[in-house]
């Protein structure tokens, strides 16, 4: 491995891409027959299958799933082509991922699914959606065992099952994960709030864990902003990709503003959450205005804090190399609470992101670069550099 200067890199959200048959080979036997699979509709159109219903958005354009220094035109267009035209070896390969993580100057990657991110608002039956993810959290784990120190595995859990999900962040915490993926899309949940009781014994537990859990941009069936895009155009319309491309943030801050709004962190003030793949530098002003209005609302309330100090005590936000006011963010908000995230091998993901970073950073304290290339990420994850 190459030496890394101005300490450890931590990529705390990079990507695999699943083999399409990784829950056929996965998933536990009585569930088997539904495993989520790639498959080519009446048309000849790639597909993918979730509880044997294709997910619609995607269909065409599971090679877009990839696609990292690919033409976006040739991925997204809906065609004949195959999700396997969008997947570099670094995808779907652990040595693979190695070399990339070796050219990159990348010590250590969190792995977050791909597939998974497009799956949980489909499913209607909770012991199928626990029978996925678990079939996924075996797989991930056995991708990471080429070298547990550098590839860290990040469990994928859904709360449509409540009870399952605490079982299954059990049994893949003793497996070796690091962290929980959750979806923010209310819709994985079965439209229950974060405070719902039947969900408090899954944040007890992840506390308990000590396992943090992140919130990260999904691939909705079907948009929550769908009456934006709608304009009688094909694929909704001139300028609807950059539209809905731009606000996948959106459901990452919804998410974590219900976390603080519903006083998640009051209640459970050892439970660590990550934000992910929404950008850094909204974050300041929205605490900001989270203050404010928590301030006015104070009545209705369960903060006993002001949401800045519960972000401080609990939670981190990764950075992405295209954001221009990294560092004076970082400045105003203190460099112990950002990290950053290569998004690897997503299509609006960039070689040489170490370097971008850097280059941003380059007017901090060499201390705080440090921190937030990786120093952040070990002690908030628990890692061994």
């Amino acid at each position: 491995m190459p030496a890394i200067q101005n300490g450890v890199t931590v990529d705390v959200d990079g990507h695999v891409l699943e083999p399409r048959d990784t829950w056929q080979k996965y998933m536990d036997p009585d569930f088997r027959e539904r495993a989520i699979r790639i498959e080519r509709d009446d048309e000849g159109v790639e597909v993918l299958l979730v509880e044997d219903k294709p997910h619609m958005a995607l269909r065409g354009r599971l090679g877009a799933l990839g696609g990292i220094g690919m033409d976006a035109e040739d991925l997204v267009k809906v065609g004949q082509g195959s999700y396997e035209d969008g997947c570099p070896l670094g995808g779907y390969d652990p040595a693979g991922r190695l070399a990339v993580m070796d050219d990159e100057e990348i010590d250590i990657v969190l792995l977050y699914p791909t597939i998974g991110i497009a799956w949980e608002g489909m499913v209607n039956n909770p012991k199928l959606a626990t029978a996925y993810s678990r079939a996924y959290n075996r797989w991930i784990v056995d991708f990471c065992s080429h070298d547990r120190r550098r590839l860290v595995p990040v469990a994928h859990i859904c709360l449509k099952d409540p009870a399952g999900a605490v079982e299954e962040v059990k049994r893949a915490r003793r497996a070796g994960c690091a962290a929980v993926y959750l979806s923010p899309d209310p819709a994985s949940r079965d439209g229950r709030q974060f405070d719902d009781p039947l969900l408090a014994p899954f944040w007890e537990t992840v506390q308990d864990l000590d396992m943090p859990i992140g919130f990260h941009v999904v691939a909705r069936s079907e948009s929550m902003l769908a009456s934006w895009l709608n304009d009688g155009g094909p694929g909704g319309g001139v300028g609807a990709e950059v539209f809905a491309f731009a606000f996948l943030a959106f459901d990452v801050m919804a998410a974590f503003t219900s976390m603080m709004s519903r006083g998640m962190f009051e209640t459970y003030p050892r439970l660590r959450c990550g934000v992910l793949e929404a950008g850094s530098n909204w974050i300041t002003a929205w605490l900001d205005r989270l203050d404010h209005k928590a301030d006015v609302m104070q009545a209705f309330s369960k903060m006993k804090l002001l949401p800045s100090e519960y972000f401080k005590r609990q939670c981190i936000i990764s950075a992405e190399p295209d954001e221009s006011i990294t560092a004076p963010v970082i400045e105003h908000l203190g460099d112990d609470y950002v990290v950053w995230a290569s998004d690897y091998p997503h299509l609006d993901a960039t070689f040489n992101v170490v370097g971008e970073i850097r280059e941003k950073l380059a007017d901090l304290p060499e201390s705080s670069q440090r921190k937030v290339l990786g120093e952040n990420a070990i002690r908030f994850y628990g890692l061994s550099a």
